[in-house]
């Protein structure tokens, strides 16, 4: 990490060019020190067919240098101009209702269309052209946000995309027919020319609709590979492209050719710790500092504003917690509130008429805070010895098929895993990441297990030294179609774990109850595995009353130098530290994250997180580096309050 940026989206297609002077003393009055630009310019690049005007936006970009102002490049391939997508209706998406996407706001491209993969790189071509290697940009963002919106494209090209794809995958409808389930209901397809994507209002095969996502994900990999490639070709540096983490699309797939992470969020003031869980999941796709390239900073909105107003201290927060978090970059949308246009509600540092707000000058002392933990910050990293799978195949599968009715499965991991752990360094991590380095490894809801080795691997780490937290209801599908296994309810997790599944209840209410085998009550919720153990395995609570009295819902089997530990059911938070064995960074109260960092320079970063006073218990004397005072003991926190203490 060279240094902390700290900015915001601009837009200058939308000013004269006489504001952008203004702006960037705006820019200096607030500390900021990066600025986004160029990502829904194409019809101001690109005016005419093949005539592009770049000239405006370099200016831009030289004055915005000269003044020490970096900035990060789009390409604009969001939105292309009207002319073309009405010269070239077959660029436009086809929605669920089979009718072209009107020319009305955004997204409107279909990412099989060879016309719109032509043109997205002709004008990544002819951008790469004008701003690579310019001493003002810091690094590119690919496209806007991307996702399936209405579940993608339903092109007649998209469709023929879509069946040879399942034919490379299966080889031949009898494999597609026996993987899936077909004699169901007699479903069988004869041909794959057969095969129609799940159209919306209608109860399709959840097997193929997770095959139609699967397909319309890998477009938009394509989609952004291609554009990447370009852009490495003309030397462009920082590559990436901005998305939510929602890990639908495969965050590390689609990061695979990228060199930073970007991630944009507008979570409301009571959600702060949703992104404590997403922080710890992008700093390990590609074990580097991630880009925050949006936020809100005080109130999202379209033709209203919504998702509430920052109370005084938690924008000043939310800007130092990626960077607690091992962010290098902390941008918000946006830096001038749009005249008009879809989303002229929506809050920004500056207000249409170029006043800043009171969030604005948190911003700004969140800069200046960055100032002086520079060096703390820059040469210290995070590291973990807890790490809880995040899977991109069980997003996807338990998006369609949860068996518990209502149950989200981030939600499920933020609330009632990772929040376990908010005094803990954690990683999240996705089913390719490498095992090694970590104590215990926590994988709940993980649907699947065989894919990138995970089995193989897990298991040689495990018999190494390490404590595997497995379940509930992981290993419960049989690769990424959506079919339960037929010789067990689990893949090899009973061999593993020792034990013979004797229940399995997928009902979310609360009707049982168990207890620790030493006493004390073991609160379950949400789903319920019973099992008897197998010798050598053993029950650490058990269930109580009904047909589940006696049967284990916490196991535990030695394996090798290490072991399993197999979750029937939801536990506590309590309950999850006790059986991780680990003990946290410092003690604190609960409305505090903490962050341990390490390397040349070592100490703690504590953010509060709920609005109101909280505290940490320092071990010794640091050096708190916002207020310059050498502190020790019990150290109080003010409401969205940010403290970092140095080893001393």
């Amino acid at each position: 990490m060279k240094q902390i940026y700290i900015g915001a989206a601009y837009y200058p297609e939308m000013w004269e060019e006489s504001e952008v002077e203004k702006d960037i003393a705006r820019c200096k009055e607030l500390g900021i020190n990066t600025l986004r630009v160029g990502e829904f310019a194409w019809g101001k690049m690109e005016p005419q067919e093949g005539k592009y005007n770049f000239e405006w936006l370099l200016r831009v970009v030289d004055k915005l240098h000269a003044n020490g102002i970096h900035t990060v490049m789009c390409t604009p391939t969001c939105t292309p101009p009207r002319w073309m997508l009405n010269r070239y209706p077959e660029m436009r998406r086809v929605m669920p209702d089979l009718h072209r996407a009107d020319v009305s706001s955004r997204v409107h491209v279909c990412k099989s269309s060879k016309i719109a993969r032509e043109k997205n790189r002709r004008i990544v071509t002819e951008a790469a052209k004008v701003f690579a290697g310019h001493k003002g940009i810091i690094g590119w963002q690919i496209d806007n946000e991307f996702f399936p919106y209405e579940d993608g494209c339903y092109c007649e090209n998209c469709k023929a995309g879509f069946r040879a794809y399942l034919k490379d995958k299966f080889g031949t409808t009898d494999n597609l027919n026996k993987a899936w389930g077909m004699t169901r209901w007699s479903l069988e397809y004869d041909t794959f020319e057969e095969v129609e994507p799940p159209y919306a209002h209608q109860w399709r095969h959840p097997s193929l609709r997770k095959a139609w996502w699967d397909y319309q994900c890998r477009l938009i990999k394509e989609f952004s590979d291609e554009q990447a490639d370009i852009l490495h070709a003309y030397g462009c540096k920082n590559v990436g492209t901005d998305m939510m983490t929602n890990n639908c699309l495969g965050m590390y797939a689609v990061n695979e050719k990228l060199d930073v992470v970007q991630y944009n969020h507008y979570d409301p003031a009571d959600r702060l710790y949703t992104n404590v869980f997403a922080y710890d999941f992008l700093r390990c796709i590609k074990d580097k500092p991630f880009w925050v390239t949006e936020t809100q900073v005080g109130w999202n909105g379209s033709e209203f504003a919504e998702f509430g107003y920052r109370p005084a201290g938690c924008c000043y927060a939310n800007t130092w917690l990626p960077i607690a978090k091992g962010a290098e970059m902390n941008l918000y949308w946006l830096f001038r509130a749009h005249p008009n246009g879809h989303e002229l509600a929506h809050g920004a540092l500056f207000s249409t008429a170029g006043r800043s707000y009171r969030v604005s000058e948190e911003v700004k002392r969140a800069g200046e805070d960055f100032v002086k933990c520079a060096d703390f910050l820059t040469e210290s990293k995070i590291k973990s010895k807890i790490a809880m799978h995040y899977s991109n195949t069980a997003v996807n599968s338990l998006n369609i098929a949860p068996l518990v009715k209502g149950l989200d499965y981030r939600q499920v991991l933020l609330e009632k895993f990772h929040a376990a752990f908010r005094h803990y360094n954690v990683d999240v991590i996705d089913t390719p990441h490498v095992l090694e380095g970590y104590e215990v490894i926590v994988s709940p809801f993980l649907t699947t297990l065989d894919e990138h080795g995970l089995k193989e691997r897990i298991v040689e780490w495990v018999q190494k030294g390490g404590i595997w937290i497995v379940g509930p209801m992981s290993d419960i599908y049989d690769g990424e179609d959506i079919s339960k296994f037929t010789h067990a309810p689990y893949g090899c997790l009973e061999e593993l774990a020792g034990v013979y599944t004797k229940y399995q209840k997928p009902v979310g209410n609360s009707v049982f109850k168990a207890k620790w085998q030493g006493g004390g009550d073991c609160p379950v919720s949400t789903c319920y595995d019973a099992y008897e153990c197998k010798a050598g395995t053993t029950a650490l609570a058990s269930y109580l009353g009904d047909e589940f009295d006696g049967l284990a819902a916490v196991t535990e089997r030695k394996v090798g130098k290490g072991k399993i530990v197999l979750l029937g059911s939801v536990l506590s938070h309590e309950a999850l530290r006790k059986l991780a064995r680990l003990a946290p960074i410092a003690k604190a109260s609960e409305n505090i994250a903490l962050i341990e960092r390490s390397g040349n320079q070592s100490g703690i970063i504590a953010v509060e997180l709920e609005n109101k006073e909280g505290y940490v218990e320092l071990d010794g004397s640091y050096l708190e580096l916002i207020s310059g005072k050498t502190v020790s003991g019990k150290y109080k926190l003010s409401p969205y309050g940010v403290a970092v203490f140095k080893s001393i």
